[in-house]
């Protein structure tokens, strides 16, 4: 097992969000801090509700991968399976379930309260990515686990469908963006220590953001326009208010990791 530290900056994050949160919370309950507790148990069994309703949603369309059981028919959810296998070897990650999904996005992601946790892959991914940079992913979608993400992210889906004020919804929305934000640093390394690589992982975080590359020379023009990221106003003005960083402050964070 090759578990990477998170990334420095999360755990600050997290406790100042946390902080942040809870005054939150105690001035929108009013004069007693016994609602406080009720509202959590609240956001607790509409969370657990979503969930459930999302994973039957996901099983009605998607591809269940043969995590623990191969086929035996050498067809790609096997090779997919044995991937998963790689990954959780690498990074010490309990049981997961695993899904593709048809649709024509280039993405993956990780949800649940309780165990197995489930990782989602959407089936454009198998077609242009190799093995490598699969499992970057994969092992990225398994850092959210090993490092306890999935659970407090699954709840904040939940908050997300809860009633309150608008000041308190926004409060909410930006203070844990900027806590997953830092998670995706940390993924990334999981990424990176499970397949071995850190060129694979710039490689298959370039294609999560333009498509398709086949040649160094298409990896080249493709790091050429995400770096303009770094001075659009517009993508900054985007990051601000999104669970993830752009993906040129992600690969520079990698380039700086491994050195």
């Amino acid at each position: 097992m090759n578990r990477p530290s998170r990334d420095p900056s999360e755990i600050p994050i997290l406790l100042t969000t946390l902080v942040l949160v809870g005054g939150v919370l105690l001035f929108t309950a009013g004069a007693t801090i016994c609602v406080i507790p009720v509202l959590l148990l609240v956001l607790v069994g509409f969370s657990y509700q979503a969930n459930q309703a999302h994973h039957q949603a996901l099983m009605r369309q998607a591809y269940r991968v043969p995590v623990d059981q191969p086929t035996g028919l050498g067809d790609v959810m096997d090779q997919v399976g044995q991937l998963v296998r790689d990954c959780q070897k690498a990074l010490g990650c309990d049981e997961v379930d695993v899904f593709v999904v048809p649709g024509h996005q280039v993405n993956a992601y990780t949800f649940g309260l309780n165990s197995p946790k489930i990782i989602v892959l959407y089936e454009p991914m198998l077609r242009i990515m190799d093995a490598d940079e699969l499992r970057f992913v994969i092992g990225h979608e398994m850092g959210h686990i090993v490092y306890g993400h999935t659970w407090l992210n699954t709840l904040l889906g939940g908050m997300a469908g809860m009633p309150a004020s608008l000041g308190a919804a926004v409060v909410f929305t930006f203070a844990f963006r900027w806590w997953n934000r830092a998670c995706e640093y940390s993924c990334d390394r999981a990424g990176v220590a499970a397949c071995g690589s850190m060129i694979k992982g710039v490689s298959a975080l370039a294609q999560l953001a333009v498509g398709d590359i086949d040649t160094a020379g298409e990896l080249k023009r493709a790091l050429e326009v995400i770096e303009q990221q770094d001075d659009s106003l517009e993508s900054i003005m985007g990051e601000a208010i999104s669970d993830h960083p752009m993906i040129a402050k992600r690969i520079k964070a990698l380039q700086v990791y491994s050195r």
